[in-house]
Formats: C-alpha cells, structure tokens, sequence
C-alpha cells in the first residue's frame, strides 16, 4: 500500500484528504502543518508521495518544504490556492509531480496522485538503469586498461570511444584526441605484400558477425608514420546479446616475434 503525506495547515482540509485518500487505498498514518514537521516526517517514514499546500505554518513554506523533500528522492504535489505567475515559477524549481488548484474535484486528485506515482516508479528505473551502465562502463575501462594488448572500442558507426595506454603508444594518438574520430583515422592498417588500405574492420566485425583475425601482412602505421607490424582480432559488442553497441579490437605489436621467427629460418638453413 503506498503512504502519502499530507502537509496542510487547515486542520479540517487535511483531516478530509486523509479520509478521501484512506477510501482510495492510500495509507496515510500521519498529516503535519508546517516544513519542519514535514521535513522530519519524510526523513523518518519514506513516504511514496507528498502532499503539500504552499501556505503552511513554519519557517518555510511548501516551496521551500518541497526544495528540500526533492533532494530526499520524494515525489511532491502542491495542492493549494495559489495560480499566480510568481508561484508558479517558484515552484518549477521544485520539479513537483503535480499541481492542483483548489477547489478540485476528488477525481482529479486520484488520477494527479496515480500519475505522480508512476512518473516517480518509472524515473527510479531510469536512475538504476543508468547507474547499472555506468558500472559497467567502469568495470568495461578497468578491463580494457589492464589488458596486455592494445585495445580500442568504437560505437556502431565506427566513432572511437575507448583506448588502453597500449593503444595509445601503438598509434600515437592519445585517447582524450582520439574520442568520437573515425577509428580509419586513428587505426590506419595497410597490407604488408599490397601496401594498400585494408577494408575497416568495424563494417567487417558488423557484416560478418563474428571474430575476425588479421594475422598475416597487416602494417599499422601510428601517427608519426611509424610501420608496426600487427596481429588483429575484433568482434561486435552487444546489448544483452541483441543490438550492437560498439566494437571491440585487440592488437598486438609483433614486430620481435617476427624477427625471431626470420633468425630461426636463417638458422635453419644454415643447419642444412
């Protein structure tokens, strides 16, 4: 059952909502009449919605009542006689999930309520959505830095959005430069035996759907022209395994395993 607050300062008003509310299936165990009570009583019981009239007794009135229930994660609706410009720019501030004008019809209160409540549910599962992704972006980072390899993220549209310090150091391009670039303009691979561009490994990770290697004859050249001889592997990253949100490479430099291979054939053949 979800408990409303009610803050009015007309102790028959409040006493009437608290009945009309209680016939709707609302708990509503304690009304108060000024922001402090208010205020106190949010802290203590947690409620789902607040009720507030803008005129109440205290310090503060429901405006400044509300500013502050708002940074407690509570939804608020202003009940009260005010429709003056003045008031209700004041009480934009305040992000309330509703405003009704007094005298208002019963209906109009439960469908104001029901509205209020389900905009809140549906924020709150916005927030936790959000708050999971960036989670998993920081967990995804740590990852990435700590790989041995170099590895660079791009979203679907081939546009940069991660880089490792290996990355980094292979390219030449720092990761703050590198963001939202192209990965062509950053990534430039050629062919060792053609010396011409090899086809962006984005469109082919997104066409083929799978793992690809560039193993044999890729050439890497960084940013101040440096010919780096690569291994390359890539794949799609996907959303709860549907849409495809990016696209992840790995490489290597292998420039010593391939000189160590080259010395074992010259030994080879010196054996023979």
């Amino acid at each position: 059952m979800k408990q409303i607050l009610i803050v009015e300062d007309e102790i028959i008003i409040a006493e009437g909502l608290q009945r009309k509310l209680k016939a709707m299936g609302y708990a509503v165990p304690v009304t108060v009449s000024s922001g402090e009570e208010a205020v106190k009583k949010v802290k203590e019981n947690n409620p789902d919605l607040v009720l507030m009239d803008i005129v109440i007794y205290g310090k503060m009135d429901g405006i400044e009542t509300a500013a502050q229930i708002h940074s407690l994660d509570i939804p608020v609706v202003y009940l009260t006689a005010y429709a003056d410009e003045k008031t209700l720019e004041r009480a934009k501030i305040t992000e309330p999930f509703g405003y009704l004008i007094k005298p208002f019809k019963e209906r109009e209160l439960q469908i104001t309520i029901e509205i209020a409540l389900y905009k809140h549910e549906m924020e709150k599962k916005l927030k936790e959505s959000e708050k999971n992704l960036r989670e998993k972006n920081q967990w995804l980072v740590a990852v990435i830095e700590s790989i041995g390899d170099a590895v660079i993220a791009t979203d679907p549209e081939g546009k940069i959005r991660l880089m490792n310090p290996i990355a980094e150091a292979l390219t030449g391009w720092k990761q703050k430069d590198a963001v939202g670039k192209p990965l062509a303009d950053v990534f430039n691979i050629i062919s060792e035996e053609t010396n011409t561009k090899i086809d962006d490994p984005v469109r082919k990770a997104i066409n083929e759907n799978v793992f690809y290697g560039l193993a044999d004859h890729t050439i890497l050249i960084s940013k101040d022209g440096m010919k780096i001889p690569v291994d390359i592997i890539g794949s799609t990253i996907r959303m709860d395994g549907d849409s495809i949100i990016g696209i992840v490479l790995i490489f290597c430099d292998i420039f010593e395993r391939l000189r160590n291979y080259e010395a074992t054939k010259i030994s080879d053949r010196k054996k023979t």
